[in-house]
């Protein structure tokens, strides 16, 4: 793991505090060649956090990239391969050095080096009253959140849970060690060390207190939302269910005259839906390089709408609006992004906010849930909270089929559908030239941590490394 730590740890960005309503903040590079001394304030501690939104919010990750994944290898988007994007990823063709594999396992290891550092501190080294302390702490609860929302990424994508006969997880580095030679854990081992930091992070928030209420800081009910999301991959529907009761009545599935403003630029943070997003804002745009121009017809149109995906919805449903069709019969392309503001991301200069987590999905959480040992009376009020809100008629019954469908139609393009595919069993659909072998349904471990002199690092099956 010695040149991936490297890489995450020391090249820190911290964020200084931003004179604007969008939480814009500037970011910092620290040199390589110096290791980050212990931090021993409040004020560092907070700054280190905010760093780790800075990192996650890279085109690499979740400014683009890694929502692009999950819908390339699904069926409800595709790349046209347009501009050169996404072409190995959709085409099954990777190699250990392939630039995204590589990007995006550094930029995620980034993240999980700036939160050891918050993680490792001493909180009785904080200088300062008791109220720091307990600031702090909560920071420091930050942290183990952020660790294991960025463990739960790079498992899902390196990990060998969708692969037949596989059980390797992934690098679980819990300190910085520059010298460390680290293996890949087990798969149970990985999703006890995510489940171990969720649980840490929610006991230090809870015992510490708050700098932050906003949408775009880890806050308790968006930690308890990422924990659903990550129990529900795990099949832990009794946990999905306690975390969704939590949440319940704390917001509301958005109104139809708000629904596609609430992705927008001028709603960043003040939509009744929203639980989590990552800070972006006009000055940390991330312009051509974010997931909007990916999608849409005026940049670089590579993700675009399946058709099946958009004959699912019925011609009532104020989601189908979010679609731009262009052209007819075979040759139509539909786009979940234009330039005259239709679609989930709009803004030309790519200042909208990540959504993270909306209540919408918590409230699909909470629907598998109770279909799977819970309550179906409890399912079917959740799911009508939704599609009511939709222009729809109140169902009467609610089953797993109908829920695969819903959250197709309400989830599109927000980086979730191939993980629901690959979790339920189902098939993943790829184009005519792609390959086959399903090994490859693991991204490859980036060749320069398997070359390291002397690493355990294991290489996944079915690539050159």
């Amino acid at each position: 793991m010695n040149k991936i730590i490297k890489t995450g740890i020391l090249s820190l960005m911290i964020g200084a505090t931003a004179m604007s309503c969008s939480d814009d903040f500037v970011e910092r590079e620290f040199f390589q060649e110096v290791e980050q001394a212990p931090l021993s304030s409040t004020q560092e501690m907070q700054s280190f956090v905010r760093g780790i939104y800075a990192s996650m919010r890279n085109t690499t990750y979740y400014g683009a990239d890694f929502l692009a994944y999950a819908e390339v290898r699904s069926d409800e988007m595709y790349s046209t391969l347009s501009g050169g994007y996404y072409q190995n990823v959709y085409n099954y063709t990777q190699l250990s050095n392939d630039a995204y594999a590589v990007n995006t396992y550094n930029k995620i290891y980034e993240v999980i080096g700036k939160a050891n550092i918050v993680i490792n501190t001493d909180l009785n080294s904080i200088s300062g009253t008791t109220v720091d302390k307990a600031t702090a702490t909560f920071a420091q609860g930050q942290a183990y959140g952020l660790r294991a929302i960025a463990f739960f990424d790079a498992f899902r994508l390196y990990g060998q849970k969708y692969i037949p006969n596989g059980t390797l997880g992934i690098v679980l580095p819990l300190k910085y060690d520059p010298t460390a030679l680290q293996p890949r854990a087990t798969i149970a081992e990985t999703e006890a060390q995510i489940d171990a930091d969720f649980t840490k992070a929610l006991q230090l928030m809870n015992s510490g207190t708050a700098y932050s209420s906003t949408k775009t800081d880890l806050t308790v009910n968006a930690l308890k939302g990422m924990m659903s999301r990550f129990y529900l991959y795990k099949g832990d529907y009794a946990k999905v269910r306690s975390l969704t009761n939590d949440l319940v009545g704390k917001y509301s599935v958005i109104d139809a005259g708000l629904h596609q403003v609430s992705f927008q630029f001028l709603m960043n943070g003040a939509a009744p839906n929203s639980i989590f997003e990552l800070a972006v804002g006009i000055n940390s745009s991330l312009s051509t390089g974010s997931y909007r121009q990916r999608l849409n017809p005026l940049g670089y149109a590579n993700i675009v709408v399946s058709p099946a995906a958009y004959n699912s919805y019925a011609t009532n449903d104020i989601r189908r609006a979010l679609i731009t069709v262009s052209g007819s019969g075979t040759s139509a392309v539909r786009y979940l992004s234009n330039n005259n503001g239709t679609g989930k991301y709009t803004n030309t200069v790519g200042a909208d906010n990540i959504k993270m987590l909306r209540y919408e999905e918590i409230l699909l959480n909470g629907v598998e849930a109770e279909l799977n040992g819970g309550d179906a009376t409890k399912a079917l009020n959740y799911y009508n909270q939704i599609v009511t809100k939709r222009g729809l008629t109140a169902a009467t019954a609610v089953d797993m089929a109908t829920l695969k469908t819903e959250r197709l139609k309400e989830l599109l393009g927000e980086g979730l559908r191939q993980w629901d595919l690959r979790r339920w069993g189902d098939v993943v659909a790829r184009p005519a030239n792609a390959l086959t072998d399903p090994r490859l349904n693991a991204f490859p471990i980036p060749r320069n941590e398997t070359d390291i002199v002397g690493t355990p690092v294991v290489s996944n099956p079915g690539y050159d490394n």
